[in-house]
């Protein structure tokens, strides 16, 4: 005959839901793998080689780029990133590859750079301010501070030195 937990001793089903309740606790706490951007193959990344390739040719072997440089369009820029997550934190990254290709203005490869996780910054907010260099005013200081400056001699009123 069949069990159930209804039929089991109360000593065994405490037993049995205290394992189902850890068994859906610990799902939780597994850890998030994420991808963002180009996936990196190796051997195609490093078929790339200066002099010897153009615009069209790494266009064909890797494919569009990621993004194309903010200040000329001769350099492609290949970003690959790895995260990991557990549970609810926030992603950090695991893994990072930038390849930029440059070329010259006739659409040869000039240079292929590699650069990886080293240039990856943190950025650690304080509080819900941003420290600013300067001078430190109070609330009312910046309300009532211009009283009377307006148009003052040597306050850099227009006209006036």
């Amino acid at each position: 005959m069949p069990y159930s937990i209804v039929s089991l001793p109360a000593s065994r089903a405490r037993l049995v839901a205290l394992g189902l309740i850890v068994a859906l606790a610990s799902g939780g706490c597994a850890q998030l793998k994420g991808r963002q951007g180009y996936v990196v193959d190796p051997l195609l990344t490093e078929a790339i080689t200066a002099g010897v390739d153009n615009r069209e040719s790494v266009e064909k072997t890797l494919g569009r780029p990621t993004f194309v440089g903010q200040f000329s369009n001769n350099e492609y820029y290949y970003v690959s990133r790895e995260t990991r997550q557990l549970a609810f934190a926030k992603p950090r990254p695991v893994d990072q590859q930038v390849l930029r290709v440059r070329f010259d203005p006739a659409g040869n490869v000039v240079a292929v750079d590699r650069t990886g996780l080293e240039l990856v910054s943190r950025i650690s907010p304080e509080g819900d301010k941003t420290p600013t260099l300067g001078r430190h005013r109070s609330f009312f200081e910046d309300i009532f501070g211009n009283i009377g400056a307006v148009g003052a001699p040597g306050a850099g009123a227009p006209g006036q030195q």
